[in-house]
């Protein structure tokens, strides 16, 4: 049977342990054996273990060298990861390893929430059928890999900071780390946010994807 390890903690207010288990359901939903934890111990024995797929929840925080090195060698070696915004992209700041294996890194969101469109990129399975849509969120502002393939854009009108008018930024991407899958969408501030069908639905596809190297 395919495994998770769902991994929650770090700023509340993300409501990492509500959408951990949001998304926990619906893995176990499309038939995976969830491991829901708020122990960060649990990345440190990965590669030992290799579940099909680690998402973490964890805004900030910080991983110990044991932690760190069983996430990274458990992707390299095969295991998936997947996750949404500031709970994987802004997770585990002072770690340059885990945020080249994430591809990209959060920096600002300006103007706070704003209303902005989501444009889906080609056809692959994680957005094929989904046209682009508005939200009222957060517009992350990323330093992002340009190995990533990216699977949706959005564009900044300057509005909050004008000397960033038309960048084109991306909202999700896949990529490879070693032999693991890697899956991220910037998208999902918090329960609300996850409530919009098309961003649901584009993230666990993605974690799917993810798990099924």
């Amino acid at each position: 049977m395919t495994t998770a390890l769902v991994v929650h903690g770090g700023w509340e207010g993300h409501q990492p342990k509500e959408t951990a288990e949001l998304f926990g359901g619906l893995l176990e939903h499309a038939g995976l054996e969830v491991t829901v934890s708020d122990d960060l111990d649990a990345l440190a024995g990965l590669a030992a273990e290799r579940p099909d797929l680690v998402v973490p929840v964890v805004t900030m925080g910080s991983l110990t060298p044991d932690q760190e090195r069983g996430l990274l060698d458990a992707v390299r070696a095969g295991t998936g990861i997947g996750g949404w915004h500031g709970g994987m992209v802004d997770a585990f700041r002072s770690s340059t390893s885990y945020q080249w294996m994430v591809g990209g890194q959060f920096v600002a969101h300006p103007g706070g929430f704003v209303d902005y469109l989501v444009q889906p990129c080609g056809s692959d399975p994680i957005v094929a059928g989904i046209e682009p849509f508005q939200v009222t969120t957060e517009q992350y502002y990323l330093h992002v890999d340009p190995s990533n393939e990216v699977l949706a854009t959005t564009t900044f009108t300057g509005e909050h900071a004008d000397w960033i008018e038309g960048v084109v930024m991306p909202v999700v991407w896949k990529r490879r780390f070693g032999a693991g899958r890697v899956f991220h969408c910037t998208l999902g501030h918090w329960l609300p946010d996850l409530e919009v069908p098309q961003t649901r639905e584009m993230i666990r596809r993605g974690l799917l994807w993810a798990a099924s190297a």
